[in-house]
């Protein structure tokens, strides 16, 4: 499969569907990317999957370009997209570039994903200038969940549905090369999708929209708790694992474990003279 880069996702508007998997590390983007994934994020979900914290503003630009450099060393056929955690570019255009610019030199990333609407037009068009592909981000966006009031679903009511759309159509006509669409109705993904010429990542947006994005973990049932309505898990792994810990627990504490085609060994001669010491 040929490297994809940001101007073949822009260029797959209409279709093939696009998928895309939000992963932190190196296993997780070997796997990702032996099953064909278009695109891997480094999220700053992070904060939640991997590290446990309450919400993603917890998490730092410094974890986001450890994360990414563990998933550029995969070496991932798929685009590597980071993203811009909380603070990291709301203090201006030259923060904001700055920022991007550590994501990709030291991270690894081939684009970066920042939320909000026409308000962040002005750091996305810095950044685009320093010639770093940019992904949008509407609807729920978690960075807002103080102004939001928690996470719900956006986009319920008719003004706020037509301001996300506007919101979205300045991304797309500013060079975003595709956008994801957040934790709305979908019909709004459906109406966003065909109102912008930049392709749409849904998550919790219904099936009409360019791709889809999932978190890994969510994806293989890896997590724990609840997972959100949107959410399709394709395996139960934490399950199986928990099983096959219990079962390693198990042949420790009846001693048949380690077997002897798991240990090594000496030969008979030498075997027999530390014996002798013992």
């Amino acid at each position: 499969m040929p490297k994809i880069t940001a101007p073949s996702i822009r260029a797959r508007k209409g279709g093939p569907k696009i998928s895309m998997v939000t992963a932190y590390d190196y296993p997780g983007a070997v796997i990702a990317d032996r099953a064909g994934i278009d695109m891997i994020l480094v999220g700053d979900s992070v904060a939640n999957v991997v590290h446990g914290m309450d919400t993603t503003l917890e998490i730092g630009l410094d974890e986001i370009v450890m994360h990414t450099k563990a998933v550029k060393r995969a070496k991932p056929e798929a685009l590597v997209v980071a993203d811009m955690p909380w603070l990291s570019f709301h203090l201006g255009e030259h923060d904001a570039v700055r920022n991007a610019g550590r994501l990709v030199r030291e991270g690894g990333a081939e684009a970066v994903k920042l939320e909000g609407g026409r308000k962040r037009l002005p750091v996305i068009e810095a950044i685009l200038d320093a010639e770093i592909p940019v992904m949008g981000h509407v609807g729920l966006t978690p960075q807002s969940v103080h102004a939001m009031g928690g996470f719900k679903v956006q986009g319920k009511v008719v003004d706020a549905a037509r301001e996300m759309i506007d919101d979205a159509k300045a991304l797309s006509d500013v060079g975003c090369f595709s956008i994801v669409i957040e934790g709305v109705p979908d019909v709004l993904g459906e109406l966003i999708t065909k109102e912008v010429d930049a392709p749409t990542i849904g998550i919790g947006a219904g099936p009409k929209t360019d791709g889809q994005v999932l978190v890994f973990h969510d994806v293989l049932g890896l997590g724990s708790g609840k997972y959100p309505k949107f959410v399709r898990s394709y395996a139960n792994l934490a399950d199986d694992a928990v099983e096959a810990l219990e079962r390693f627990k198990a042949d420790i504490e009846s001693g048949s474990f380690p077997a002897d085609e798991e240990s090594y060994h000496v030969s008979a001669e030498v075997e027999s003279e530390l014996l002798k010491d013992s």
